[in-house]
């Protein structure tokens, strides 16, 4: 991308970045959320036209931490952790990054992935905006980068708890419809 940062004048290097589309979060998972189905479309289209773009495109896995005892999803070696296959169909060269915290970046290796690919910018969408997406767009790490949260291309439990979770977002980032960056 050639666009400019609009305080700084410096070229926007962007990254989409996919947290926690796994398998637990939908209809024969553990834990499905609302509407899990549309948000998978919309990422899977997100995907594809940031490719098209050369735009880089990073998967987060969260992964229960096992010293912690089994947790009620996302434990290692369940068919749930895994990153629903459609999304690994959309972007099979992608990274994925592991997690075992809501934020993203906490004991991670994704600000180091970011940086070795020069990127100043982050797309963010998923599952879980009040918890996983939003610890990573308000992360202290974060605040290196410009940080968008693709509203149309998140979900959680509930309609107005996705709502809510967005409307708080807004006082510190970026909210945008997925075409508006995309």
């Amino acid at each position: 991308m050639s666009e400019s940062n609009a305080i700084s004048g410096t070229p926007t290097k962007p990254a989409l970045v996919v947290i926690d589309l796994q398998n637990d979060y939908f209809a024969d998972g553990a834990f499905p959320l609302w509407q899990p189905e549309a948000v998978l479309e919309r990422i899977e289209a997100a995907i594809g036209r940031a490719q098209a773009k050369g735009v880089p495109v990073i998967l987060v896995q969260h992964v229960a931490d096992p010293a912690k005892g089994r947790a009620p999803f996302f434990n290692a070696g369940t068919p749930g952790v895994d990153i629903h296959p459609r999304i690994r169909a959309a972007a099979p060269e992608a990274p994925v990054v592991v997690k075992h915290f809501a934020d993203c970046f906490h004991q991670t290796e994704l600000d180091e992935l970011l940086k070795a690919q020069g990127i100043n910018e982050l797309w963010l969408c998923g599952m879980m905006i009040q918890n996983c997406v939003t610890h990573t767009a308000l992360s202290k790490a974060a605040e290196q980068y410009q940080v968008s949260v693709l509203k149309d291309a998140c979900t959680t439990v509930s309609d107005i708890l996705l709502r809510i979770a967005l409307s708080a977002l807004t006082t510190r980032v970026a909210v945008v419809d997925t075409a508006e960056v995309v």
